[in-house]
C-alpha cells in the first residue's frame, strides 16, 4: 500500500536523517545519527551567500557511546556544513549529556543540557530518532546462530518497556499474548465475552 497520488507540486527541501547502531569491541555500543537538508533551488543565505541547488543547508552528525544500561558514555558532535558562522558555539554543551539515560528521561535530559539558546536546534533533533535507534540496536531481536554477538538484554522477569507503547504492542492484544503471556491482559479484557453473548 503506498500513499495516495498527490496533487501538482513542486520538491523544494529534503531531508535525510540517517541512523545507525554499532557493538563496540570492548563491550560498549556506539549511535550515530546523521541530519543533511538540501534545497532543490539556488538561493541566497546571509553569510555564506549564494547556495546552489542540492548543496547542504545542514550538515550535522552525532556519536552516542552508550552502555547495556542505555546511559551515554561519551557524545561528540560534528558540524560539516551549517548556515552561521556561530553554530560551532553550542557543540561543547552536548557534553552535558553525558551520564544520562537514554531509556529513562531522554527528552528532558536533552533539554535541560541543550534546549533553547545552550544548543543547536538540528543536533537536538537527531536525538530522538537516535534514541529509538539506540533501543532497536541494544535490545533488538538476538542475532541467530550460536556464535552471534547481539543477545536481548531483557530478563524474563522484567516486563519490556514497549508494552503498551503502540497499537501492536498493547497489552490486551495478540502480539504480547503471544510473545509475552505472563504480561498479558488479554485474559483479563475479554473475560466477559461469554457472558455478553446472551
Amino acid at each position: 500500500m503506498s500513499l495516495p497520488a498527490p496533487s501538482a507540486r513542486r520538491h523544494l527541501h529534503t531531508r535525510r536523517v540517517h541512523c545507525e547502531g554499532f557493538l563496540r569491541d570492548d563491550g560498549l555500543w556506539d549511535i550515530e545519527g546523521r541530519i543533511v537538508d538540501t534545497k532543490t533551488y539556488t538561493y541566497t543565505e546571509p553569510f555564506r551567500g549564494v547556495r546552489e541547488p542540492g548543496s547542504e543547508v545542514h550538515d550535522m552528525a552525532v556519536r552516542l557511546t552508550i552502555d547495556d544500561a542505555m546511559v551515554v558514555h561519551a557524545i561528540a558532535v560534528d558540524m560539516p556544513s551549517v548556515p552561521y558562522p556561530t553554530c560551532p558555539g553550542a557543540k561543547p554543551n552536548f557534553q552535558g549529556l553525558v551520564g544520562a539515560c537514554i531509556a529513562r528521561g531522554w527528552r528532558r535530559s536533552v533539554n535541560e543540557a541543550v534546549g533553547g539558546t545552550q544548543g543547536c536546534t538540528h543536533v537536538r533533533e537527531l536525538l530522538f530518532p537516535m534514541a529509538t535507534v539506540a533501543f532497536q540496536t541494544v535490545n533488538g531481536w538476538a542475532e541467530d546462530g550460536p556464535d552471534g554477538v547481539c543477545k536481548s538484554t531483557l530478563s524474563e522477569n522484567e516486563r519490556p518497556i514497549f508494552i503498551d507503547g503502540c497499537h501492536s504492542w498493547a497489552a490486551d492484544g495478540e502480539v504480547v499474548a503471544t510473545l509475552y503471556p505472563r504480561f498479558s491482559t488479554r485474559a483479563a479484557a475479554t473475560g466477559t465475552d461469554e457472558s455478553d453473548s446472551d
